[in-house]
C-alpha cells in the first residue's frame, strides 16, 4: 500500500486497516531508476563511457552525453505508442548506445526486457512472445538470427538496429531503422519518473535448462535498492574513482548491476562490445586504466591464458568480480598471488536482481595465513544488508557450522515474489523465502559456500559428493581447460562420480596422470570412478557448464566400476 506523504512538516496520525500509526516526517522520493542517471549527468556529467563498438572503433560518450540521447530515446519510443508496462526488448552487447535505451524506456515506465543471445532459437522466440515485446533494439550482429525468426514473432512491431545510416545493411524486419536515423528528430527533453516506485522497471529471463525460461519483473524499487546494496564496501564498493569494465553482459541480470551503480557512483564505464577474446579484454584493462571488472570464470580463464603466454602484466586492476559458477581455485591463485588482483568471489541468480552473497574477508579473516584466507575466499561469501539466506535440510534450519548440507533459501528487498504472468506458481515458503535450488553450508561467520545444485549433488551410498568441488581441483590439473563432474548410476553405491575434461591446445596429460593429480586433494571417496576426455564441453546460455547436456551425451555411458560390482 502507498501512502502519499505531506509536503510540510506536521504530526500525522494515520489510520491503516483500523491500526493507528505515526508516519514519519521525511520526503515522499521514489526510489526509481531514472534519478540513477540524473545523477550522474548531474554530478559526474563529463565522466566517460566509452565502447568498443561492433562496427569496429573505440566510441567515447560521457554520461551528460548519454542523459540526453536516452531522452531522445524515450520520445522515440513516446511517438512510437509505448506506454507504461508496455516491453520493450534489446537484443544486444555492452554499449553505450545499449545503455541509452536502457534509461530511456525505464524512465517512462516502460520495461527493459534484455535478451539473451545465447539462448536456443526456440526459447527466444517462446521468450519474446510471453514478454509481449513490442520493439526489438538489436546489435548488427544478431540481424540473422532475428530474420530468421521474425515471422514467428507474433507482438514485435518494429527493430530498431543500433548502428546508423551508413553502416545499416539490407534486412526484411517489419519497420527496421537504424538507431541513429531513428532518434535524430526527437528532442533531448522529455519527463521521466513521476510514478510509483513499484512500477516494472526490467524483465529478465531464467536461463531455462529445464522447461520453458521464466521472467523475473524487476521493479524501479528492487534496482535502485539492490544498486545500492552492491555499492557497501564489502561488497562491489564501488566509487567515482573507479574505471569499471563490465565484461559480464548486460543481458545477464543487468550486468549483475553494475550498468545501475557504475553511473550511481559516477564511475568510468569501459563496455567491451562483442569482443570478450583474451586480447581484446587486456587491451581495454590497459588502454582505459580500468580497476574493477566482472566476468564468468570461462572469460578470465581466457584472459589468464592470454596474459601467461605473452608473459604481459596488469597495471592498475586491483579487484574483479567472478560469480555465474564457482571459482576455480587456479583462477583466484594466479590473480591474488602472480598478478595483484583481488578476486571477489560472487553468487547470485536472475531471481536475486542478481547478487545474494560476495567473498569479501572481514575481521574473522585476521591471523588467518594467507592459505587459510583462499578456502575462506573460495566460498560464496556473506549476504549483504538487504538479503537473508539459510540453509533448511529436512525442512528444518540447518546449524551454521560450514559443514552441514541442505538447501540454500533466500529472501530480501531485490528477490522475486513470483515469476511474470505467474508461471511456477508460488515460488516463496511460509516464511517468504525462496529455494534456490542450490544446496550449500554456511559457517559461523555467515559464508556460504554452494556445494552443488540440487539436480547436481551425486549421492553415494548415502552421503553427498560435491561436483563442484570435484571440479574446481581437477581444473587445476596440467593441461586442463574445463572440467566437469557428472553421476552415474552404480549398482552398490546409486551413484558414483564420472569426471568429463576439455583439455588445452597441445596438452598431454593421461588419465594416470590427472589420477595422480587427484590424488590427496579430494576425499577418497570422491574420487571419480572414471576420467573421460572431450574435445569441448557444452556452456549453457550464461557460461555455465550445461550438465543436462552432459547427461544426454552420456546417458548411455556405464562406469567400469559398475561393470565389476
Amino acid at each position: 500500500m502507498s501512502i502519499a506523504m505531506p509536503h510540510k512538516a506536521v504530526w500525522l496520525i494515520n489510520y491503516i486497516f483500523g491500526e493507528k500509526i505515526m508516519l514519519g516526517l521525511m520526503q515522499n522520493w521514489p526510489l526509481t531508476v531514472d534519478k540513477i542517471m540524473d545523477h550522474a549527468a548531474t554530478n559526474h556529467g563529463r565522466r566517460e563511457v566509452v565502447t568498443r563498438s561492433v562496427e569496429g572503433p573505440i566510441v567515447r560518450t560521457t554520461y551528460s552525453e548519454i542523459h540526453a540521447r536516452a531522452k531522445q530515446v524515450s520520445n522515440a519510443l513516446l511517438a512510437e505508442g509505448i506506454a507504461h508496462g508496455d516491453r520493450v526488448a534489446t537484443l544486444a552487447w555492452n554499449s553505450g548506445r545499449h545503455l541509452e535505451v536502457w534509461y530511456g524506456a525505464m524512465g517512462i515506465g516502460a520495461v527493459l526486457h534484455t535478451l539473451n543471445p545465447r539462448l536456443f532459437p526456440e526459447q527466444l522466440v517462446y521468450i519474446i512472445n510471453h514478454a509481449e515485446d513490442k520493439l526489438i533494439f538489436t546489435d548488427l550482429t544478431f540481424l540473422p538470427l532475428l530474420e530468421a525468426l521474425k515471422d514467428k514473432l507474433a507482438t514485435v512491431a518494429r527493430y530498431v538496429v543500433l548502428t546508423d545510416k551508413d553502416h545499416m545493411p539490407e534486412c526484411g524486419l517489419k519497420g527496421v531503422i537504424d538507431y541513429e536515423s531513428w532518434i535524430s528528430d526527437h528532442s533531448a527533453q522529455a519527463s521521466w519518473g513521476g510514478f510509483d516506485e513499484h512500477t516494472a522497471a526490467g524483465l529478465c529471463y531464467t536461463s531455462g535448462t529445464t522447461g520453458n525460461p521464466k521472467g523475473v519483473l524487476y521493479s524501479h524499487r528492487s534496482n535502485v535498492l539492490h544498486t545500492l546494496l552492491t555499492m557497501q564496501k564489502d561488497v562491489m564498493g564501488l566509487g567515482a574513482r573507479d574505471v569499471i569494465l563490465p565484461v559480464v553482459p548486460m543481458f545477464h541480470a543487468n550486468a549483475w548491476g553494475v550498468a545501475l551503480s557504475a553511473p550511481a557512483a559516477g564511475a568510468k564505464m569501459v563496455m567491451p562490445g562483442a569482443k570478450m577474446d583474451g586480447a581484446s579484454i587486456y587491451e581495454l584493462l590497459e588502454s582505459e586504466y580500468v580497476t574493477f571488472s566482472a566476468a564468468v570464470p570461462t572469460v578470465w580463464m581466457m584472459l589468464l591464458q592470454y596474459l601467461e603466454s605473452t608473459n604481459s602484466r596488469l597495471s592498475t586492476l586491483k579487484r574483479v568480480a567472478i560469480g555465474g559458477s564457482a571459482v576455480p581455485e587456479r583462477i583466484m591463485r594466479l590473480f591474488e598471488e602472480k598478478y595483484g588482483v583481488e578476486v571477489l568471489h560472487a553468487w547470485g541468480m536472475t531471481e536475486t536482481s542478481p547478487l545474494g552473497t560476495l567473498g569479501s574477508l572481514g575481521p574473522e579473516a585476521d591471523g588467518l595465513s594467507h592459505e587459510e584466507q583462499i578456502k575462506l575466499k573460495l566460498k560464496q561469501g556473506r549476504p549483504p544488508f538487504g538479503v537473508e539466506i539459510k540453509i533448511l535440510r529436512d525442512g528444518m534450519q540447518a546449524p551454521r557450522d560450514g559443514q552441514t548440507f541442505g538447501n540454500l533459501v533466500v529472501r530480501g528487498a531485490a528477490i522475486a515474489a513470483s515469476y511474470f504472468k505467474g508461471e511456477g506458481g508460488d515460488i516463496l515458503d511460509q516464511d517468504g523465502f525462496f529455494d534456490t535450488g542450490d544446496v550449500a553450508t554456511i559457517d559461523e561467520h555467515g559464508f556460504m559456500h554452494i556445494t552443488d545444485r540440487a539436480k547436481d549433488v551425486i549421492k553415494s551410498g548415502g552421503e553427498w559428493i560435491s561436483s563442484i568441488d570435484v571440479e574446481n581441483v581437477a581444473v587445476g590439473a596440467p593441461g586442463v581447460a574445463v572440467a566437469a563432474v557428472i553421476g552415474k548410476y552404480h549398482p552398490k553405491w546409486d551413484e558414483r562420480p564420472l569426471l568429463i575434461l576439455e583439455m588445452a591446445k597441445g596438452a598431454s596429460s593421461t588419465k594416470a596422470d590427472i589420477f595422480a593429480y587427484l590424488d590427496g586433494k579430494i576425499a577418497k571417496w570422491w574420487m571419480p570412478d572414471d576420467i573421460v576426455f572431450v574435445d569441448a564441453i557444452p556452456l549453457g546460455a550464461t557460461g555455465k557448464i550445461n550438465k543436462l547436456a552432459l547427461r544426454e551425451t552420456f546417458k548411455a555411458y556405464e562406469l567400469p566400476t559398475a561393470l565389476v560390482s
